[in-house]
This record gives C-alpha cells, structure tokens and sequence, in this order.
C-alpha cells in the first residue's frame, strides 16, 4: 500500500494544485492554518474548485496542522529569555518597559521629521552593542522603502558611542525596497540571511508607504489590507521564531471625522494597529526635541517623554 503524502504547503492539500495554491496566496491565504478555519463553502467560491473538493482540502488541512498548548507558567520562562533594545534614552527606554522587546513589534509613527527615522538608525546602531550595554551582539536588517537609510548618520551615532564606525555599517544589511512585492519578498525570504548574519533586529521603514503608493482608491483597499496583513504577521513570525525584535515606521494622515483633539491617524487601519505590540506617536516640538507618546502597550500604561534627537543620537 503507497504511503500518503505528507501535507506540508498548500499545493499537497487534495484537489489543490499549483495554480490553485498561487491563486490563493495571491488573496493572502499563505498557510495550512488559514485553509483550516475556511469553510467549504468559502474555499470553493474563492478558487473556483468544486465544495465537494473544498471539503476535503479544508478536512486534510486541519488533520495537518496542530495547536501547541504551553502553560502560563511556561511562557513566563520563555519571557526571561526576551532581549531589550535601548534607544539611547532612559526616559524612552523606561515607558516602553526597559528598551525595544525581542519577540515583539514596535511601531513608530508621526509626520514628516518627528524622529521615526532617527530612531531607526539609533536601534541599528544600537543592537551591536553587548547585552549588559543594551543591545543584543546583533546585527539588523534594514528594509528601507522610502530611500531614507543614510549610512554618513549611522557612521556618526557610532563614532558618538565609541563604536568602529566601518564594523557597525558592516553589521547593517541594507535592502532598497521599490515596490510592495520587493518589499514582502525580503521578509518571506529572511531566515537564511538571519541565521547567517546573526540579526537580532528587523527594521522596515516604511511600513505602509508603497502599499500606501500602489493601491489608490476604496477599490484596492481590500487587497491592500489583505497583503499588510500577511507582510506584519510574516515580520511577527520571524520576531518569535528567532527572538528578534522588529521595529517599524509608518506614516500618518489627517482624519477629518476627528472634531476635537489631534487628527493624526496611522495609515493601515485595523491591521496594524491589532498587530504591533507598542506603538508610538512621535511629535515634533521645538529645535532638537521631539514628544513620544506611548499609545499602545500589552505591559506599560499610556504616557509621554521628550527626547532630543542630537548630531550624536536619540539623547534624553
């Protein structure tokens, strides 16, 4: 008797084949699990394959995937092995709970100069430093998609810090990302080059800016969302499964709706903002210092700080 096939992408599930499965990670249904909790019904409307072969792809793909059960007290020793990033403020670093989390994403958004950026290059710098110092004996993985990575800065934070500044460039793989697929691919591609290059640190800045430039009007928003959707979760993926830390930028608007207080929005909605850990408003204010509120957190309550952003770095 030939031995079943072991099921372990899309295309092994039955009556699904390669055009199928293409068809479907092109909608963001990317995994075994997301098969798993469609219904038949749905799965045959979307792929166009009958409900009878639905119904057996959605059965082999829940029999196919499993749910790892930990206790509290499991994942509270998993906690202690968690890393922290220090921005180089203590003020920052205190609100945020001690420094940028491994395991976890960080969001930071703001107008156009409020720090994002900054920030970035900071934690670059930054996470090569030793853990008892506040970083992770790290190297980063920059996606830059708004042709914003300035190496002369970097060069500079290093020097400020007593760094080896060609060492901490070195230690700074830069990917240009000009379109969204670019963008997504340097993600689902990633596990190689952070085993090999030992990254503690994923930095994508921005975030929402091509997806922002490439689907314009009401009618890409869908799939706009759909794509940010499986982009995010892939960075949180790789976030727990190398116990690394993600920090990204995004890019705000002004929502009218909003009568009384601040209009500032972040671009991505509900996608984004259930997906990041922590988020961060930056603000400018006057000459050097900008006001960073924490606005989202799992462990910290909300509040502010003012940091200054120095030919040196982020200072307090």
């Amino acid at each position: 008797m030939a031995k079943e096939k072991a099921i372990r992408e899309l295309e092994d599930l039955p009556g699904i084949g390669e055009t199928t499965a293409e068809k479907l990670r092109a909608l963001g249904i990317a995994s075994l699990e997301q098969v798993a909790v469609k219904s038949p019904h749905e799965l045959a409307e979307i792929t166009g394959i009958s409900v009878e072969a639905a119904k057996k792809a959605v059965q082999a793909a829940q029999e196919s995937t499993t749910i790892n059960y930990e206790t509290g007290e499991a994942i509270l020793e998993k906690r202690k092995e968690i890393g922290k990033i220090t921005t180089g403020s203590k003020d920052l670093d205190e609100l945020i709970g001690g420094g940028v989390e491994t395991n976890a994403i960080t969001e930071a958004y703001g107008k156009f100069s409020s720090g994002k950026s900054q920030i970035a290059f900071q934690l670059a710098v930054n996470v090569q430093l030793p853990k008892k110092d506040g970083g992770m004996d790290g190297a980063a993985l920059f996606i830059d998609t708004e042709g914003t990575f300035r190496p002369e800065r970097i060069a500079s934070m290093a020097a400020a810090a007593g760094m080896d500044q060609k060492k901490v460039l070195e230690n700074i793989i830069v990917v240009r990302a000009i379109t969204t697929d670019q963008q997504i691919l340097t993600a689902e591609r990633a596990d190689k080059l952070i085993q090999e290059k030992n990254i503690k640190l994923i930095i994508v800045d921005s975030m929402t800016s091509l997806f922002r430039s490439e689907f314009l009007g009401r009618g890409a928003l869908g799939e706009r969302q759909q794509k940010l959707n499986s982009h995010v979760h892939r960075l949180q993926t790789l976030a727990d499964k190398y116990n690394i830390a993600v920090y990204i930028t995004n890019q705000v608007m002004d929502n009218p709706g909003i009568m009384f207080g601040d209009p500032t929005t972040p671009i991505g909605g509900n996608v984004l903002a259930h997906a990041a850990t922590t988020r961060l408003y930056l603000r400018k204010s006057k000459e050097e210092k900008r006001i960073v509120r924490l606005v989202d957190s799992p462990s910290q309550p909300e509040g502010e700080c003012v940091i200054k952003v120095t030919p040196n770095g982020i200072k307090d």
